[in-house]
């Protein structure tokens, strides 16, 4: 019979149940209810734990990293443990976050940004971390820069193209590795020349605000890199506002594949559109079913491993996107993916093309 076990935290209530052979999971969702990005991650670590019958449960911090470590307390320390927990190194909260699984018997697994390697070596190996997948996100900025550049119309040989780049908060792993993809590719276009990069903190209100500034300041400007969708989509209000039409008189470019940033690059709104990395809870449920039932990650592609799934999106991708969100389980069958009990050299087909057959 199944009990339910009553958890609260702040404003949050989750319920655990524990039920025979449904393994219990808590992720903590690091990102609000009002992002489309975080949103979809969610859902489709939903669809795949219906499918996997896992007893998922998810906690949204709203970009409060001390709400994060609060939550881990409850869910680590707290009588009504799960038997995981998910978790982001967002504004690098990993190092507090293990500290406080301590003998607690909660298995760990990280995903999106995992420790940095002077956290790894202060924290140490663990029996209790049972891997982590991360997106590439530094390939991911040099990707989008790339494709910017490209689709931009000829110039002059002297003549520079003008560029703004829109990043998310400065102690993001994932802001800065994009970051330092888009550097990348700019020192191999000298002609680019970034002309100012600011910090929106990932939200669409901030990125019009500082652009509004910015379009004055720089009014030749004519490609626009941003880190996310919602940055992408505060930039492009303001330009808009200046009587130029995105897509036309700039190039926009956005990372997350959230349904009105795959209208807006249908529409030719946005030039160049990454995504595909909303799938990396779904795929680490897949891992974590795996390593319930006893099977070694280690054999199938590593514990810690980076995925390319940030690709570059085209319309035709974008249509079908649109069209799978709508359905209930994105068309994955996720026991399908599974490695129990297959050969060695199987390794796990986690990509954008999983989702596209």
């Amino acid at each position: 019979m199944c009990k339910f076990l009553h958890l609260s935290l702040l404003l949050f209530g989750a319920f655990f149940t524990t039920c025979a052979r449904a393994e219990s999971v808590l992720f903590l969702n690091p990102g609000s209810t009002q992002e489309a990005f975080w949103v979809s991650y969610s859902q489709f670590m939903q669809a795949a734990a219906r499918d996997l019958g896992i007893d998922l449960q998810i906690l949204y911090s709203q970009r409060q990293p001390e709400l994060t470590l609060a939550q881990a307390r409850v869910a680590l320390q707290g009588p009504n443990r799960p038997d995981y927990l998910i978790f982001v190194n967002e504004q690098y909260v990993a190092p507090q976050i293990l500290r406080l699984a301590d003998n607690s018997g909660v298995k760990l697994f990280m995903v999106n940004a995992a420790l940095t390697s002077d956290q790894q070596a202060l924290v140490g190996e663990r029996s209790d971390r049972v891997g982590s997948l991360v997106p590439n996100d530094e390939e991911g900025g040099y990707l989008m820069m790339k494709e910017l550049i490209r689709l931009h119309p000829p110039v002059a040989r002297n003549e520079p193209i003008e560029l703004l780049a829109f990043s998310g908060l400065k102690i993001t792993p994932s802001a800065q590795l994009r970051e330092r993809g888009m550097q990348r590719a700019l020192a191999e276009h000298p002609q680019v020349r970034l002309r100012q990069l600011v910090y929106s903190g990932w939200t669409q209100q901030r990125a019009y605000e500082q652009a509004k500034q910015l379009f004055a300041r720089y009014p030749n400007v004519s490609l626009v890199w941003s880190a996310n969708d919602e940055m992408a989509f505060g930039a492009m209000r303001a330009f808009s506002e200046t009587g130029k039409n995105p897509g036309k008189d700039a190039l926009f470019s956005a990372v997350n594949s959230s349904p009105a940033a795959l209208q807006a690059l249908i529409d030719g709104r946005l030039s160049a559109l990454l995504g595909g990395h909303f799938t990396l809870g779904g795929w680490a449920l897949v891992e974590l079913h795996d390593h319930e039932q006893g099977v070694d990650l280690e054999q199938y592609g590593g514990r810690d491993r980076q995925l390319p799934l940030m690709q570059l999106i085209d319309k035709a991708h974008a249509r079908r996107m649109l069209a799978m969100g709508a359905s209930p389980n994105y068309g994955v069958n996720f026991r399908k993916l599974s490695a129990k009990g297959r050969p060695a050299s199987y390794r796990y087909p986690f990509s954008l093309q999983t989702l596209m057959h």
